[in-house]
């Protein structure tokens, strides 16, 4: 998996237009030169290459099932003992 940086935006129209654009974003400098591309992923959605190990109709089968997964204070307590990081 690729490193994330993680850039503050603090200006309101830059934001919105970020927030609502399709397809690849370019972000340029100010001589007008390519600086980065991004491409957005839609909430829910993995990115593109990226493939789920386990299939939607497994989620929801084992949603089904009582003993589907953990409670969150078992969650937290794996945790602090180091066996889920």
């Amino acid at each position: 998996m690729s490193p994330i940086t993680t850039i503050v935006i603090h200006d309101p129209a830059l934001l919105a237009k970020l927030a609502t654009s399709d397809g690849t974003i370019v972000f340029r400098g100010p001589n007008g030169e390519c600086v980065r591309m991004a491409d957005p992923v839609p909430a829910g959605q993995l990115p593109a290459g990226i493939k789920s190990p386990i299939t939607d109709e497994e989620f929801q089968e084992a949603r089904k099932r009582a003993d589907s997964g953990i409670s969150l204070e078992e969650f937290w307590q794996k945790v602090e003992r180091g066996e889920w990081r």
